[in-house]
């Protein structure tokens, strides 16, 4: 499991209790571990119990996933048959590119959806103002005025902390800067704090919170490197399309270049295959 999975599930049920209020609307009463019955991944992020009895599961998700609408459903449906209640589901997206999810499905009969969630949708700011500090750790990952003054603020706050949840706190703010690109400026302002200075050079914790750090860069390094070859993928993918459209059809009217403009890669290649059967440019992206 990915640290920064870890650090956000340790969060979201300690302290953040802002946080899980302003994503499900409501604060969890307890937290629920449970294996779900047959299900390929079989145990979900976090499943919580609300005031009333209710549900809420959130699932966490750094990168785009064609596959996410079914499991969710697979989810939703496990969940239901073990409580005998449907739950209300979050999907909480922390990763670096824009959010390209679908959020639900439609088929014969059939509409399933659930609640996509940026965290940069997330005003930063209110949760900077939290007298918990796992909502200002987490903070680091949503919309901000300010990155470095809010780094700083977070960074005095982790300081007032007792010995042990000190320790922690600085570990997490450092493995979350790292989806952001963060984790130098961390670094920097508590070496101007003098008792977390003395964490990150201290001989057993400080290479665990410098290894931490250096993960977080090689893991912003690969994401970027993904990012990239998917943008390529898909910029060659729209480029045969636009291709075969014209050689099919003729001229591509602006209003199809934005409904092209909006697919995804595997969108794009699921047009590849149908523009040879369709009779219209039209029938083609109904």
């Amino acid at each position: 499991m990915q640290e920064y999975d870890v650090a956000l599930k340790m969060l979201l049920r300690g302290s953040a209790r802002f946080t899980m209020v302003e994503l499900a609307g409501t604060a969890v009463e307890k937290w629920l571990d449970v294996e779900l019955p047959k299900v390929q991944n079989a145990r979900v992020d976090l499943l919580g119990e609300i005031a009333g009895g209710g549900l809420v599961h959130l699932e966490l998700q750094s990168g785009n996933d064609i596959t996410m609408p079914l499991r969710m459903a697979e989810y939703c449906l496990s969940v239901f048959r073990l409580f005998g209640k449907f739950p209300r589901q979050i999907m909480l997206y922390v990763g670096q590119g824009p959010l390209r999810m679908e959020s639900e499905f439609r088929g014969p009969d059939v509409w399933f959806r659930y609640r996509a969630i940026d965290i940069r949708d997330l005003d930063g700011d209110r949760l900077l103002e939290s007298e918990e500090v796992g909502d200002n750790v987490i903070a680091i990952l949503a919309r901000l005025r300010d990155h470095k003054d809010a780094v700083r603020r977070i960074v005095e706050r982790v300081g007032g902390l007792v010995a042990i949840d000190r320790e922690t706190a600085l570990r997490t703010l450092l493995i979350l800067a790292g989806l952001r690109g963060l984790e130098e400026t961390v670094e920097e302002e508590a070496r101007k704090v003098p008792i977390l200075n003395d964490i990150l050079d201290n001989k057993v914790l400080g290479r665990e919170f410098k290894r931490g750090l250096q993960e977080g860069k090689l893991e912003g390094e690969r994401k970027g490197e993904l990012e990239g070859e998917r943008k390529g993928e898909r910029k060659g993918e729209l480029t045969i399309l636009r291709r075969l459209i014209e050689k099919r059809f003729g001229a591509i009217p602006s209003w199809a270049e934005e409904r092209l403009a909006a697919r995804t890669t595997a969108g794009l290649e699921e047009l590849s295959v149908r523009v040879l059967d369709a009779q219209s440019i039209e029938e083609l992206l109904k």
